[in-house]
């Protein structure tokens, strides 16, 4: 199988990830908030692990071999310019606590704009997650692109979870609901082939890509999941949670390495 036709499939399982948190979303709409942290701290520890060997250590290699000693700042500054556009990003669209208040549940907000919002706040920032398992792909390494799409499914399904309960809470239809975290997810295929395209053009553009795909994903770890995730009272677990999720994506990475 070609990397094209493994991108695609993959991009199709990683946006189809937000759509299996959906349907938990209906079926479990009343989930614990310990619950939904310790899964989404897991989950970010392993897009750190697969953020840190996948997309930054092969973006240095990259460079290196380009720019020789140069190569460094090339990593760095590309890196720092992925967590600045999803930095501008986030000051044109407002997150999930600033639009529903610090202590509002998803539930309790009736008001339509604010959730369309939300939802597409949650559909832009997909854009980048998909570029970088594209990126991943792209690169020819296809065992780290794999760890890296994984990393970011797993993210996307109690993504895909609290879409539900705001949208049906304002008067949304049950299909007009599943329809948009469907669309959230189709972004991250979209992003998904066009960072594979991008870096298959132009071996030159590696370094950049890879790096910029990771500083992105380092950027929603730190300022969007480690947050929320330590934002009801499951702190400790939240951050053995993660830590059991990079060291799972080390195990992996050195088994498949």
């Amino acid at each position: 199988m070609s990397g094209l036709a493994i991108a695609g499939l993959t991009a199709v399982g990683v946006g189809g990830a937000t759509v299996v948190g959906a349907g938990l979303g209906f079926l479990f709409k009343n989930l614990s908030h310990k619950f939904s942290d310790i899964v989404l701290s897991f989950a970010a520890g392993v897009m750190l692990a697969a953020a840190v060997f996948g997309l930054v250590l092969p973006s240095l290699d990259s460079a290196v071999a380009l720019f020789d000693k140069w190569g460094i700042l090339v990593t760095v500054g590309s890196i720092f310019i992925g967590a600045l556009c999803l930095n501008l990003t986030d000051k044109l669209v407002p997150h999930l606590h600033k639009l529903m208040g610090p202590d509002i549940e998803p539930h309790k907000n009736a008001n339509l704009n604010k959730v369309l919002l939300f939802v597409l706040a949650i559909a832009i920032h997909n854009l980048p997650e998909g570029l970088a398992a594209g990126v991943g792909f792209g690169s020819g390494n296809t065992a780290q692109a794999l760890t890296i799409a994984g990393g970011i499914a797993l993210q996307n399904i109690p993504e895909g979870m609290i879409i539900i309960a705001p949208m049906l809470a304002a008067g949304v239809s049950k299909g007009k609901t599943f329809v948009c975290a469907l669309m959230t997810g189709l972004v991250e295929v979209v992003g998904t082939l066009i960072g594979y395209f991008a870096v298959s053009i132009s071996s030159f553009v590696l370094p950049f890509a890879l790096a910029f795909a990771g500083g992105t994903m380092l950027y929603v770890i730190s300022d969007e999941m480690i947050p929320e995730t330590h934002a009801h009272g499951s702190e400790r677990g939240a951050t053995y949670a993660l830590l059991i999720g990079f060291s799972f994506m080390l195990i992996m990475d050195f088994l498949l390495g």
